[in-house]
């Protein structure tokens, strides 16, 4: 790169981005000098991401400095830079494999916090992810069991049958039992290359800082150290499946399925293999008779009991590529099971918070501002100034609209001027906002927008209605609950008092049960009638 094309200024910028990595350079070249190809690969990798840093650096801070005619030309140069910037940063990602991968699928759904050119040019890494060669699958088996692959099964297919950012999965063929199997195998560069990448990825966004202190994004390579770690031991993932199998299985009518866990290491599962299609293929839900209304309510229930349910995992990955539908004609309804994979990252939501989250959510279906404003601080901190970005944030919506009514559908008129508040300063807010709530906000912020964007892919007649009806019904009963529990720390609901006390909260908590289940019946019947 040829520093006597740009500013002045902008040289300065590169240079301290380059000074300061050096020092990452020189512990990449002295950790690995015993190995002369890694250390090289090492340099090659920090290199990558250091100069793409320096020159989206100067992109954005040569584009800020541009004196526009108007608005919406600024708007425009800064559109263009977002698109240059998130392009390049993108062959980096795909480059540099490993973790930049898992990375980039984090931001790419992260439509709360960046710019949809950020957002859209990283969506094919969700389908984008390396493939580790069966050799180097053989060598990691074993490593780690210190027996090879044909010990453990008859057959093992080669070619994986899907792919991810950490790991693959191949169908095999137990030796023992014959049982159909779904191998996972963590991909073997991944143990070599992880702390790199992290101090790569803390690098990054300290240096954003550096440059950008309005941009603080330091949460985020945070919140990455801490789950990363979590997401690599298989071991974990195993109790987690069998956690929340367990906890499902005494869900009554719940159309969920858990592959079983045969056995696990730390960079190997074995599981049974179930298979089904994704939740957003349109074309198999429609060719087998699969209601996308009913796929939606069977999600919607799914992940509001892991948020609201007492003593439920969350599962805080739930992106298309870990769903999966089958057609299921062992029973009417629903016709269907919803099947859940990669179970790497749970977390377990405490009591108090998910009755103020249950308690949040009702204010804002009532559209009940001082409630929402009340409840979003017992939630997260958040005061008054930060709660309309906050609202936004938990919803997907523009602030305005949840004074109205959160369950009628996005319109393009609002989704652009959620863009256009981003570009006025609602990002900036929203980003040192984001670094100051708890941990377990951000991991719920990820499922719901997660889920939100499942919904919108499947394309309802009912729009997001149903599954507000639906998360209402739960945060009805969590409210509930935690009122049964405090008239019995008054002494036995059977005395006068508690009695009454007891029927108020359970009238309350029937009739919004009995509201509910009427307007779902009658957006049932107006659908079987061709009205919607």
């Amino acid at each position: 790169m040829d520093l006597s094309l740009l500013p002045a200024e902008s040289e300065t910028a590169i240079a301290v981005v380059l000074a300061a990595a050096g020092g990452t350079f020189g512990v990449g070249a002295l950790a690995f000098s015993d190995d002369v190809k890694h250390a090289y690969t090492a340099m090659q990798r920090t290199g990558r991401v250091v100069s793409t840093l320096a020159v989206c650096i100067n992109d954005y801070r040569v584009t800020l400095n541009v004196e526009a005619q108007d608005p919406e030309e600024q708007s425009s140069l800064l559109r263009h830079c977002h698109k240059r910037c998130a392009e390049r940063t993108l062959r980096v990602l795909e480059q540099n494999g490993s973790i930049f991968i898992k990375l980039g699928q984090h931001l790419s759904s992260m439509n709360y916090l960046l710019p949809p050119e950020w957002c859209n040019t990283f969506i094919p890494l969700q389908d984008k992810c390396p493939v580790s060669s069966i050799e180097s699958i053989e060598g990691l088996f074993l490593k780690d069991t210190g027996r090879p692959l044909s010990d453990f099964f008859s057959d093992f297919e080669t070619q994986p049958i899907g792919a991810a950012s950490l790991a693959q999965v191949h169908r095999a063929t137990m030796k023992e039992s014959g049982q159909q199997v779904a191998v996972k195998v963590q991909h073997p560069a991944l143990e070599e290359w992880v702390p790199l990448d992290l101090a790569l990825t803390r690098f990054t966004f300290s240096t954003l800082k550096r440059f950008f202190p309005e941009y603080d994004l330091g949460w985020l390579a945070t919140e990455m150290g801490h789950s990363l770690p979590q997401e690599l031991d298989f071991d974990r993932e195993a109790e987690n499946a069998r956690r929340v199998r367990e906890y499902f299985s005494h869900v009554k009518g719940s159309p969920l399925v858990v592959p079983e866990v045969i056995w696990s290491k730390k960079r190997i599962l074995v599981m049974d293999y179930i298979s089904g299609s994704r939740p957003d293929d349109l074309n198999y839900l429609d060719s087998n008779g699969i209601d996308r209304d009913e796929v939606s309510a069977a999600l919607a229930h799914v992940f509001n009991e892991m948020i609201f349910g007492e003593n439920a995992p969350l599962h805080c990955d739930p992106h298309g590529g870990n769903l999966a539908v089958r057609k299921n004609t062992s029973r009417r309804s629903p016709n269907f099971d919803i099947i859940l994979y990669d179970h790497g990252l749970y977390r377990d939501i405490p009591t108090e918070l998910r009755r103020s989250y249950a308690k949040l959510w009702l204010a804002v279906i009532d559209a009940d501002e001082s409630k929402m404003r009340k409840y979003a601080y017992e939630v997260a901190g958040v005061d008054d100034e930060q709660f309309p970005l906050f609202a936004s944030a938990i919803t997907g919506r523009d602030y305005r609209v949840l004074t109205k009514s959160v369950a009628i559908p996005r319109s393009e008129q609002e989704k652009e001027h959620i863009s256009e508040a981003m570009g006025e300063g609602m990002l900036q807010q929203l980003v040192q906002m984001l670094g100051q709530v708890p941990r377990i906000i951000l991991l719920i912020l990820k499922t719901n927008d997660l889920t939100r964007s499942l919904d919108e892919n499947l394309h309802t007649k009912q729009g997001p209605v149903r599954t507000f009806l639906i998360l209402a019904r739960y945060c009805s009963r969590t409210v509930f609950r935690e009122q049964i529990e405090i008239i019995r720390q008054h002494g036995s609901i059977l005395w006068p008092g508690n009695f009454a006390r007891l029927l108020g909260a359970w009238g309350s908590y029937i009739r919004v049960e009995l509201k509910l289940s009427l307007y779902e019946y009658f957006l049932t019947l107006r659908r079987l009638a061709g009205f919607a």
